[in-house]
């Protein structure tokens, strides 16, 4: 409800501890959980009233429903909900697709490498040098460019 986390219940603590000190603490939250199970059963108690006076015709009301954020997203995203799974259907096909054609593309380059002609030359000192052709595109050589030129 409130959206809290370890570290801002951790902040708080250590600010009660300061303010009430460590001898009336226990007290204190004895007293603050006996107010919000109060608060609670009050809150029961008014839904069930109102469900009570509104009659026979409204027991399946949810009192949730009710909440603007919920609501909205009943409503609103409900229309939504399957176009975002068919898409999150359609992006996991594309990534299955791709990881395949890169897999079969690895699985050429591999047999490529292994089917290329070695080259073989031995020097007069007795050095033996084994040449592969690349197997990579022509680069393209452009033109540097020189800024005092313009």
């Amino acid at each position: 409800m409130f959206d809290m986390g370890a570290p801002e219940l951790l902040v708080l603590g250590i600010l009660a501890i300061i303010v009430f000190g460590p001898d009336k603490l226990p007290g204190i939250a004895r007293k603050a959980a006996k107010a919000i199970s109060y608060v609670r059963q009050m809150a029961g108690n008014a839904q069930n009233q109102l469900k009570s006076e509104l009659g026979p015709e409204f027991d399946d009301l949810d009192f949730r429903d009710l909440n603007p954020k919920a609501f909205v997203q009943k409503h609103l995203f409900s229309d939504v909900e399957p176009l975002v799974s068919d898409m999150k259907n359609e992006l996991t096909d594309i990534s299955s697709l791709g990881k395949a054609t890169v897999s079969e593309a690895t699985t050429a380059i591999d047999e490529a490498k292994q089917h290329v002609a070695k080259k073989t030359i031995t020097t007069g000192d007795g050095v033996v040098a084994t040449v592969m052709p690349a197997l990579t595109a022509p680069r393209i050589i452009t033109t540097p460019y020189d800024p005092d030129a313009t």
